[in-house]
């Protein structure tokens, strides 16, 4: 009996991509929680830890929240993660034909750069989105 392994998490595909995951979702903050959810394992299959992924949720709401915001009536929240070896990059947009110019004084902003690597909001005629970079604690 052979056995055999699931391929590793946070790596690349057999085509040498890395690993990525889309989510689509109505831009409505009942959908929240199915990003937060999708978010947390994704996180856990790359090991981070509790408090990591705990500290990646509330990220996640504050940059879902922004988002939502600026997006159109009838947006889709597109929802991008890519996987590396204990980090996970993550990228949350909508269409917003106006959106406002990023208010890095905000208590959501003070939120993400607290609790992400890297952070970074592109606030363009027609689409708003927010990046997170978050790394495990544990590649530290």
């Amino acid at each position: 009996m052979s056995e055999t392994s699931s391929p590793a998490v946070g790596g690349t595909t057999a085509a040498g991509r890395p690993d990525e995951v889309e989510l689509r979702l109505p831009a409505d903050g009942a959908y929240a929680s199915v990003l937060r959810t999708l978010t947390a394992g994704l996180a856990a299959r790359l090991d981070f830890t509790m408090d990591d992924i705990e500290d990646l949720r509330i990220a996640v709401s504050e940059a879902a929240a922004m988002v939502l915001d600026e997006a159109d009536s009838g947006a889709v929240l597109d929802c991008r993660f890519r996987l590396g070896t204990s980090e996970l990059e993550l990228t949350i947009a909508a269409d917003a034909q106006s959106p406002t110019a990023p208010d890095y004084e905000s208590f959501g902003w003070q939120v993400l750069a607290t609790l992400a690597d890297e952070a970074a909001i592109d606030a363009v005629a027609g689409r708003y989105s927010v990046r997170l970079l978050v790394r495990s604690s544990l590649a530290s």
